[in-house]
């Protein structure tokens, strides 16, 4: 970082310091980006709002090589239960290497992440709440609340659904308001397991938005329904609260008592009307809010920082072709807008009306054909996600799962942040492109085509074996050859 004049000057300022903040300075400096995390809490929360990785995240933290850390501070999950709770077994040849939920607490995935930020030489600030913003055609000005300014050539908002820098900016976020809310928090508890365990299975015959689990010496994670909306969820809930809810849904408070946190969410659904505005960009919460059904929420933002980075980096290292940083918004904010839809649809799922039971009855029948829950799990854990790359081949703007090669494995390969030309012909050649995109000569029993261009984010933008074809997409996603 330098100083002008009385300002303090970066190439990107990150305001949020949770999971996409942090992966994305991340993946800011695998590109020698500067870069500073503004973060408005003084210390990490306790509160877990998220409780997994899904299948896409998880392959993102493998082509970043930290799955292993996640590994060890997780818990693999193999059952269904994605789709409102509708307990249907995943198919078993589905098209990723890493077939499961990996259950893990938000501050866990924060603290890796963190932990890998400050390994890859990102400067994240406590205690540093954006106030004001302002920006002209070389960068963005942001005031904190203490008087310091600090100055960027652009600036990402990844600071939640109640976003500061969104509001700053004036980006509309239409949608719908909270119409249900629920209760949320970790506390003890003093009836045996046994009886617990019978009262549960009992209410969630009916009851679907109510649950405890079991975290060890008495403690028990719990959620249930609230009673109406609050005019302030940043206001948590009482424990004599709590204990009322348990009671009118479940006939008992199971001696709940000692609450760690609690807290409340609403199913309010909002999707910002821009990503980006001049030289400041909108990510994670930030830019869409939703139901927690599905356990969306926190992967929606973390795959909306690993597409952003390379593309913000290469802008910012000045070989970005003409567009790309736009392609954020427009390959982003499709993804979002559909994960808006199926929570609307899980949260009508999950209501005790008849109607909406009824629909579910149907829902549950539908899923025992394979098409159907493929289609939906693909969906709730993002590996069906296809970018709009236009006409071609059957994998153009998909995602390649992890193969198998002669000499290793894809995502080994995909640690540096790099593009990659994955060659089985040994024929091809990205002269002019190497300082941006890497060319591995190895064979896969897995890939059925003779060559893949991989964008840093593992899309694939070009399939097939002409040399010329490939140098027409090249400068599509890697901008003008280097002579």
């Amino acid at each position: 970082m330098r100083v002008l004049g009385d300002f303090s000057v970066t190439d990107v300022i990150v305001v949020g310091g949770g999971p996409t903040g942090l992966m994305l300075a991340a993946e800011l400096r695998l590109h020698g980006v500067r870069v500073v995390v503004l973060e408005r809490d003084a210390e990490p929360t306790k509160v877990v709002r998220a409780m997994g990785l899904h299948v896409r995240s998880i392959e993102v933290m493998d082509q970043r090589g930290l799955l292993d850390r996640f590994l060890a501070l997780g818990k693999r999950i193999d059952n269904g239960g994605l789709f409102a709770g509708m307990d249907k077994p995943w198919p078993s040849d589905m098209d990723t290497a890493h077939g499961y939920i990996l259950g893990i607490p938000q501050p866990l995935i924060e603290r890796v992440l963190n932990e890998h930020a400050a390994e890859v030489g990102v400067e994240v600030r406590r205690g540093c709440e954006v106030v004001g913003l302002s920006q002209d055609d070389d960068g963005v000005t942001v005031g904190l609340a203490d008087g310091t300014r600090l100055r960027s050539r652009y600036l990402v908002g990844c600071d939640g659904g109640r976003s500061t820098v969104r509001k700053l900016l004036g980006v509309g976020f239409p949608g719908e308001p909270s119409r249900v809310e629920t209760l949320i928090g970790e506390a003890m508890v003093t009836m045996p397991e046994d009886e617990l365990t019978a009262v549960v299975t009992e209410t969630r015959k009916t009851q679907k938005r109510f649950g405890l689990m079991p975290l060890g010496d008495g403690a028990h994670r719990m959620i249930v329904p609230a009673d109406g909306v609050a005019e302030d969820r940043a206001v948590p809930p009482t424990l004599d609260e709590l204990k009322r809810q348990l009671v009118a849904v479940a006939g008992t408070d199971f001696g709940v008592h000692s609450p760690r946190w609690l807290s409340r969410f609403g199913d309010a659904t909002r999707l910002a009307e821009h990503y980006r505005v001049g030289r400041a960009l909108l990510a994670g919460d930030a830019a869409h809010i939703h139901p927690p059904t599905g356990g969306q929420g926190l992967n929606l933002g973390v795959q909306d920082a690993f597409n952003l980075g390379w593309k913000l980096a290469a802008e910012i290292n000045g070989w970005a072709p003409a567009g790309l940083l736009d392609t954020y918004h427009a390959e982003r904010r499709p993804v979002a807008a559909d994960v808006l839809d199926n929570t609307r649809a899980q949260i009508l799922l999950l209501s005790t009306e008849p109607g909406p039971r009824s629909v579910r009855r149907l829902f549950s029948e539908l899923m025992d054909f394979d098409v159907v829950n493929r289609f939906l799990i693909e969906k709730i854990t993002a590996i069906g996600v296809r970018y709009d790359f236009g006409e071609g081949h059957e994998l153009l703007g998909r995602r390649l799962r992890d193969v198998s090669l002669k000499h290793g494995r894809l995502y080994e390969l995909m640690r540096t942040g790099r593009g990659l030309l994955l060659d089985q012909t040994g024929r091809l050649s990205v002269e002019g492109w190497a300082d941006r995109v890497d060319h591995v000569v190895d064979v896969s029993e897995e890939l059925d085509t003779p060559a893949v261009l991989l964008r840093p984010d593992g899309h694939v933008a070009w399939a097939g074996d002409d040399q010329r074809d490939l140098l027409r997409h090249l400068p599509r996603w890697f901008g003008t050859a280097k002579a």
